[in-house]
């Protein structure tokens, strides 16, 4: 954090296609070496797919999916004392919805399947079901805060 003065928040540009800003995020994300085509390529396949799929407008689907897997609760390391304890906090809405993109991306990579395309699009279906990596991920999470609901008082 800076001594002097807040650092302010750089706006996003919408996507060349889908004009949303939650793509641009998305496919900023999944990036790997600065190689921003094929990041694209492989997000705008999937979305494709996801069109087919779902049988419903793919935006709509993908930030349903994203919503879903969010978490709204996690825990903070806080020392008090000699002790470390788990401090549940609220998550702000723009960490939220990067650390969902962050795992929807790895639990698509670690699953079994033909191409990224294929993986992606089945960790987003898994999502809109309520099962999949990414939503256990935050099921867990929600669980861990919930358990240290006692220790919310050394939030500060």
């Amino acid at each position: 954090m800076p001594r002097r003065g807040l650092i302010k928040k750089k706006k996003v540009q919408g996507d060349q296609k889908y004009n949303s800003t939650l793509i641009t995020k998305f496919i900023n994300t999944f990036m790997k070496e600065g190689k921003r085509s094929t990041a694209e390529r492989t997000v705008y396949a999937t979305l494709e797919n996801l069109k087919v799929k779902a049988k419903e407008d793919p935006l709509k689907v993908f930030e349903k999916a994203i919503d879903t897997v969010r978490p709204l609760l996690e825990t903070k390391s806080r020392r008090v004392g000699g002790a470390t304890y788990q401090v549940p906090i609220e998550v702000e809405q723009n960490r939220s919805i990067s650390v969902g993109i962050r795992w929807l991306i790895k639990y698509a990579t670690e699953r079994g399947g033909k191409s990224m395309v294929d993986k992606l699009t089945a960790e987003i279906l898994d999502a809109l079901g309520n099962k999949g990596g990414a939503v256990k991920k935050r099921e867990d999470t929600h669980k861990m805060a919930e358990a240290n609901r006692a220790f919310a008082h050394y939030r500060w």
